[in-house]
């Protein structure tokens, strides 16, 4: 699998089975009240010649009083590696080109707090000694990118409150101690990809409660701790939806959820997801423009969360998924846009009843059914029987010998 990161920087999945200023004193004045009875002249010439300069060059240095955000736009790119880089940006409102902040040893942003805007991207990693992105109180949009990877010490994201839109993608990845999105509540569209990944101590996506749309796909992957995906709850449209290799035991918080694709070739695949035993979240969706793909979703017995789903443009792939012994959730589609179905390895599967209203495979039609040691052959040739053009390519091997072995060959 592919992810994309804004620093040339890129991750390959391992794949396999299923098992896996102080204050100025007066100091002065009291010395010519002292001095006066001893040697009036001399300390009184000396004392206001120390006062006048002490008190002007203190006042002039140190009294500069809040920030005025008063620069306008910042033209060109610009890099923070030190603290000290971030004094050039005081003041400045917007900057028109990218922003890196790559910057160990910062431990506050707030010479950043004028920003209003980032003109391409944002790329906020390796932030060892900060703990929250309070400078950034005033970002209301980055037109391009926003990555947000490997800052230890973030537990949220808090200081990102004015963010509301992202016109690129948006990448929150290996943020070893982030419990959650808090901080990200008045975001409401990413415009492109948005990766959830490799955040081990993510619990939800409590933070997301304005997020409606994403225009690309939606990635969460590898986030050991996630049980849940609560926080979406306004989330009704993605490009594609990508849960693979997460701790989930449910997707209740999807259940806003209404279409997955919107006309582009992306779709919902689910895998790896050993603890996720239904689909209910799901239940509002009623079109997906891609793929369905599960994948060794060891606890999951039926699909029938997708029971509203009545139009697929893709393809139907169910493989290894140990514990699933129907299809009845699929029985809302009449034709498979994508004109495959593969159904392979699931060792529980008895039957094919639910999709008994697939009439159809676009295209010449490619069905590949195998390994399902409890599925009888008579079932694959029940379903055969029923599509109104048989499929150019059919490959069945492996499943429950009966009566129809083999398959087409033998198919009353």
């Amino acid at each position: 699998m592919r992810y994309l990161f804004l620093i040339a920087l890129a991750t390959v999945l391992g794949s396999g089975g299923c098992s896996n200023v102080s204050a100025s004193t007066d100091a002065g004045y009291t010395d010519i009240d002292t001095d006066t009875d001893t040697d009036s002249d001399t300390d009184s010439d000396t004392d206001t010649d120390t006062d006048t300069d002490t008190d002007t060059d203190t006042d002039t240095e140190t009294d500069t009083g809040p920030l005025e955000c008063n620069l306008g736009e910042y033209s060109g790119d610009y890099m923070i590696l030190e603290p000290s880089d971030l004094a050039a940006l005081a003041g400045y409102t917007s900057i028109l080109g990218d922003l890196d902040i790559l910057c160990p040893w910062c431990a506050d942003l707030g010479e950043l707090n004028c920003l209003t805007s980032v003109g391409y991207w944002l790329h906020l990693a390796g932030l060892d000694s900060l703990q929250n992105l309070d400078g950034l109180s005033n970002l209301t949009t980055v037109a391009g990118d926003l990555a947000i990877t490997g800052n230890d010490l973030l537990t949220n994201l808090q200081g990102l409150e004015s963010l509301t839109s992202v016109g690129g993608n948006l990448n929150i990845e290996d943020n070893d101690a982030l419990t959650n999105l808090v901080g990200l509540t008045n975001l409401t569209t990413v415009e492109g990809d948005f990766y959830v990944t490799d955040n081990d101590a993510l619990i939800n996506l409590v933070g997301l409660t304005n997020l409606t749309t994403v225009d690309r796909t939606f990635y969460v992957e590898e986030n050991g701790a996630l049980t849940n995906v609560d926080g979406l709850s306004s989330l009704t449209s993605v490009g594609g939806l990508f849960l693979f290799y997460n701790n989930l035991t449910n997707l209740d918080g999807l259940s806003g959820l209404t279409s997955v694709g919107g006309g582009g070739p992306f779709g919902i695949y689910l895998g790896y997801n050993l603890g996720l035993d239904d689909l209910a979240g799901l239940s509002n969706i009623t079109s997906v423009s891609g793929t369905l793909e599960f994948l060794c979703n060891d606890a999951l017995t039926n699909l029938n969360g997708l029971s509203g789903l009545t139009s697929l443009g893709g393809s139907i792939s169910l493989g290894e998924n140990a514990a699933l012994e129907n299809l009845d959730g699929l029985s809302g589609i009449t034709s498979v846009g994508g004109g495959r179905i593969t159904i392979e390895n699931n060792v529980s599967l008895e039957n094919l009843d639910g999709l008994g209203n697939v009439t159809s495979l676009w295209g010449s039609g490619d069905l590949q059914i195998n390994d399902n040691t409890v599925l009888p052959d008579c079932e694959v040739c029940e379903l055969i029987d029923q599509f109104a053009t048989t499929p150019g390519t059919i490959d069945v091997e492996n499943n429950l010998d009966d009566t129809c072995t083999p398959v087409p060959g033998s198919c009353p």
